[in-house]
């Protein structure tokens, strides 16, 4: 009964929201595709051709958005889930924590990485400190990735959770890039503990 009445809370939810009833007009898979144009417009990020790494990328959102503004460079997106095609990308399905996948980008890179953007989460435990420290452990593994790979004025954008971890990734973005914001986009929902941390200018 509980899990039926929280469905149905959801399923509300989703019809009055703006973002996802503006996703379904605009063509985008995911109401999380204005969390990053809003992003875009205020750090100016994605523009001419451009490299970009996308992790975590299903369904495809991000993805999409940054596929209409570039048109010569190149979208690597990873995800676990299989993503139905999006033009201008290259996917990848696995599972980015693991070794094998890390080395598959890497022989796909031709030149340095202008943009790498993970919207990478755990599956939520509803214990927002649990859920805090797990994605943060995603950031931090994100951002290590990126140091060897992202060009030296590059940008690297990441989901976090605010929590106990906080801290220590704004920390470690600080060791590996000149400029560290955290920025909560408006289409991203009140009640959700989510910000963005976006680093730019490698040390």
């Amino acid at each position: 009964m509980k899990k039926n009445k929280i469905s149905k809370n959801w399923i509300n939810k989703q019809k009055k929201d703006i973002y996802v009833r503006k996703s379904k007009i605009e063509g985008y898979r995911a109401r999380s595709a204005y969390k990053l144009i809003e992003i875009d417009k205020k750090f100016k990020i994605f523009k001419g051709d451009i490299n970009v790494i996308d992790i975590g990328a299903a369904p495809g959102s991000w993805s999409q958005y940054v596929s209409k503004i570039i048109k010569n460079g190149n979208i690597i997106s990873i995800d676990l889930l299989e993503m139905e095609k999006i033009e201008n990308t290259i996917q990848i399905r696995g599972d980015f924590t693991e070794e094998k996948t890390k080395d598959k980008i890497k022989s796909l890179i031709k030149k340095k990485i202008d943009v790498i953007m993970s919207d990478m989460a755990v599956n939520t435990t509803g214990i927002k400190n649990v859920d805090s420290i797990q994605t943060g452990e995603l950031c931090k593994e994100a951002m290590e990735f990126s140091k060897d790979i992202i060009s030296r004025k590059g940008f690297f954008i990441s989901k976090i959770f605010m929590g106990s971890t906080f801290n220590e990734i704004v920390a470690l973005g600080k060791s590996i890039f000149k400029e560290v914001k955290v920025f909560k986009p408006y289409s991203s929902r009140k009640d959700s503990k989510e910000s963005f941390i976006i680093c730019k200018i490698l040390r």
